[in-house]
């Protein structure tokens, strides 16, 4: 049976099945879709002509537009029907046709979304991705699965991103780019294939980084990717340089950690 708060706005061309929670002050417009197992935070507004199905939640205040499609099953060609997750956090705002796919066993079950994130046109948020909080995915964004996207990420129109792909806090991603390995934090990558072409300094600006901050985080990046050798190594070996600047270290353990892809970099691409 459902649970319908009592201020919650139900249109009635709304078709809520059984067994769906629907939070206070919560509008669901005509032609909405609800799943039986959706929960929808209070003061969300389905506005219309959505599907909200699987085994989903959605945070307080959200907004979702007209055509979208959150919680459908995973477009892995190992999808066998076991419950998984979509979660999406607060005050974030999906606009018409974003398509959100719940997780897979193999993948940890669960495809999250932070708090106060934007999502255009026809963007897309595969299988197993995981997003943190105040990013924006522009118009026809493509996140294939397994996609890890840090806070405050802007991904402009266009770009597709490659599977097991990691985005750094605060990259910025140029339209039409073609993501295949990692970004560093602040890091700024165009092109296709993507060539990482310095610092988002704009962004890092308006997020009050210092400007001594911001020439410390660039004399970093130079010594790491200036010149021949490896990348990994080369921000090892720096590492103990910069232990005064969170920034620059967030870059280097950036670039230490774990990966299923390369890390991308000025010269990956290029003839």
């Amino acid at each position: 049976m459902s649970s319908i708060a009592a201020s919650a706005r139900i249109h009635p061309l709304a078709f809520v099945e059984d067994g769906a929670v629907i939070g206070e002050n919560t509008v669901v417009g005509p032609f909405c879709r609800i799943g039986p197992r959706v929960v929808l935070g209070s003061d969300v507004e389905v506005v219309s002509n959505a599907v909200i199905t699987g085994l989903t939640e959605v945070g307080n205040g959200c907004k979702i537009h007209p055509m979208a499609v959150i919680g459908g099953v995973s477009q892995s060609l190992h999808e066998a029907g076991e419950d998984s997750k979509l979660v999406i956090g607060e005050n974030c705002v999906i606009r018409e046709g974003v398509t959100m796919n719940t997780g897979t066993v193999g993948g940890g079950g669960i495809t999250s979304v932070g708090d106060r994130c934007l999502f255009l046109a026809n963007s897309h948020v595969a299988h197993d991705c995981r997003l943190g909080n105040d990013i924006i995915l522009s118009n026809s964004v493509m996140l294939a699965g397994h996609v890890h996207v840090a806070d405050r990420a802007i991904l402009s129109g266009g770009c597709a991103v490659h599977q097991f792909t990691r985005i750094g806090r605060q990259a910025f991603i140029g339209g039409l780019t073609a993501v295949h390995y990692d970004v560093i934090p602040y890091g700024m990558l165009n092109g296709n294939p993507g060539v990482l072409g310095g610092l988002n300094v704009v962004g890092m600006t308006r997020a009050g980084i210092e400007r001594s901050v911001i020439h410390q985080v660039r004399r970093a990046y130079k010594q790491i990717f200036d010149g021949d050798g490896s990348i990994r190594e080369k921000a090892a070996a720096v590492r103990d340089e910069f232990l005064d600047c969170p920034e620059a270290l967030e870059i280097i353990d950036f670039i230490g950690a774990e990966s299923d892809r390369a890390i991308s970099s000025p010269f990956r691409g290029k003839a």
